[in-house]
């Protein structure tokens, strides 16, 4: 989600996460393989569950550098469950409540960049400034792969809602930093059959 939000202009679009319950007799390949995946993070099934395999372990360059991933074949999913995520509540009130007031005191109006590389650089305004610097602190907390996609992600922009962004940016990070309250509302979320 991260990685899309930043690499291809889905900062505005909904994310969900979902449970996938596989079939009982899927047939796993066997090992792993060095990530699959092309410039864009998708993975052609064909090619790592050929006929015969159901799932293929991954090692992942993209999404959880680092990490293994699974690539499911199309047979292989039972059901799923699904939440939106961020959680529309999963917010810290009093970072929110201190980010949008810090805010909401930083001008909006832009200041044109000085020195040398000015002139291929954007103005940005305080607020955009003081937004991009709270993302980071917040991303400071979190796992050291995941800082620099989720400061990106995070980052304030220019006209964005001070309240809207606080209370979306602080949901994120409980996402990550917080995974219980995710998984506790996906294990309540209805089970749909595929």
């Amino acid at each position: 989600m991260l990685r899309r939000i930043r690499d291809q202009a889905d900062r505005g679009n909904q994310f969900y996460l979902y449970r996938v319950h596989l079939n009982p007799s899927v047939v796993v390949r066997e090992g792993w393989l060095i990530d699959p995946s092309d410039f864009a993070g998708d993975v052609v099934l064909d090619q790592v569950c050929p006929p015969g395999v159901d799932v293929a372990r991954y090692l992942n360059y993209h999404e959880d550098p680092g990490g293994l991933s699974l690539a499911l074949g199309r047979e292989a999913i039972a059901g799923v469950q699904q939440v939106p995520v961020p959680l529309p509540d999963a917010w810290d009130a009093d970072w929110v409540r201190e980010a949008v007031a810090a805010l909401e005191t930083a001008s909006d109006a832009p200041v044109p960049a000085t020195g040398r590389p000015a002139r291929f650089m954007r103005p940005a305004s305080p607020r955009a400034v003081l937004g991009r610097e709270l993302a980071a602190a917040l991303a400071g907390r979190l796992p050291v792969n995941l800082r620099d996609q989720f400061t990106s992600a995070a980052a304030f922009a220019e006209g964005d809602d001070p309240g809207r962004w606080a209370r979306r940016t602080s949901a994120l990070l409980d996402l990550i930093g917080n995974p219980t309250r995710v998984l506790s509302a996906l294990g309540k979320a209805e089970h749909r059959q595929v």
